[in-house]
């Protein structure tokens, strides 16, 4: 089966044993989280979601993404700015789908 899940503000497309990296959950580690804004499930589509479609996964590991640096400057001004940002996220395997 394959699903389009919305979390984070994103949108994902995912088949069962699909891994992802989305925003960070408060959720325990090697706990189940279930999706239940679910836009499409098995080529059904709903307004805006499927009505009664879920999807399960099971949380890997929590973490941070590599360290994006981000640097402002103003010409001619002797402005500069140097800052660094490490986004969390969790790391989740898709384990069920129900439609």
């Amino acid at each position: 089966m394959k699903a389009i899940i919305e979390t984070g503000g994103k949108q994902y497309y995912v088949e069962e044993g699909t891994v992802l990296y989305i925003e960070k959950l408060d959720v325990e580690k090697d706990s189940e989280v279930s999706f239940d804004k679910v836009l499409m499930a098995n080529g059904v589509t709903g307004r805006p979601y499927v009505k009664g479609a879920k999807v399960v996964g099971k949380v890997v590991k929590h973490g941070k993404q590599k360290k994006v640096l981000v640097y402002k400057y103003n010409a001619k001004k002797k402005y500069r700015k140097m800052q660094g940002h490490r986004q969390p996220y969790t790391k989740v395997e898709i384990t069920k789908i129900s439609a």
